[in-house]
């Protein structure tokens, strides 16, 4: 279960101590979460946080599994969720304590900054590994995102990045020890909430103007194993 709590201007979500993975009940506990900090008056800032060895391992495959007539519209809830949250009209920090793999990398990717526990956890794009190929909103995020060679790199070998790798190569924007991860996170948002909300708003949406369309761009999505189909 996701949790919200407030440290003065900065909203901190909690997305849990489990695998975080995604599915219809959790990007609907998430939306519902965000909704509150849009609403909320005066100045702030987002830092989205976890507990345990995990951020988020990304999509619920078995859910997905279980559920092949509903996987092409829970597709466009997550497509939204990444949309939402690299738009969003405030400054956004993801506060990544554990493994980030996956749907769930391009979650914190769609945050303004991440800060990555220095000496455990990995950030991962396994697609390649697992059989499951990118949808074009996906890959037009994750290169706006991240620096062109990085890209190739996390995409084509599924490379398991540590939180001094990551930052070597432009993944993240900082490394924090064990504890020291979700404050350090704080305070970079903090320093950022007084920025007017509809300014921001405008420039993020019109710096990502192509990333958003591309994530509302109807597909359906490829299953392991499968051809991806070609849609423009």
């Amino acid at each position: 279960m996701a949790d919200l709590t407030r440290d003065g201007e900065v909203f901190v979500l909690d997305l849990g101590d489990g695998e975080n993975r995604f599915n219809p009940g959790s990007i609907g506990e998430l939306n519902q979460l965000l909704d509150e900090v849009v609403a909320a008056p005066g100045p702030k800032a987002l830092v989205t946080s976890a507990r345990g060895r995990i951020w988020s391992n990304g999509l619920d495959l078995a859910w997905m599994v279980g559920n092949l007539g509903e996987v092409d519209q829970f597709l466009v809830q997550v497509h939204e969720l990444f949309a939402r949250v690299l738009s969003l009209p405030l400054p956004t920090v993801a506060a990544l304590q554990g493994h980030t793999f996956a749907a769930g990398a391009m979650l914190a990717l769609a945050h303004d900054q991440q800060v990555m526990r220095a000496d455990r956890g990995y950030f991962c794009l396994p697609e390649v590994d697992i059989d499951f190929s990118f949808t074009i909103g996906m890959t037009e995020l994750l290169k706006a995102r991240l620096p062109v060679r990085a890209a190739h790199e996390a995409m084509t070998t599924g490379r398991r990045y540590g939180g001094h790798d990551a930052l070597a190569i432009g993944i993240i924007d900082a490394v924090a020890d064990e504890g020291k991860v979700l404050p350090a996170a704080v305070d970079a948002a903090r320093a950022l909430a007084g920025k007017p909300a509809g300014t921001l708003g405008a420039i993020k949406s019109r710096m990502y103007a192509d990333v958003l369309a591309a994530l509302r761009i109807p597909e359906r999505i490829v299953m392991p194993g499968s051809a991806p189909p070609i849609q423009r």
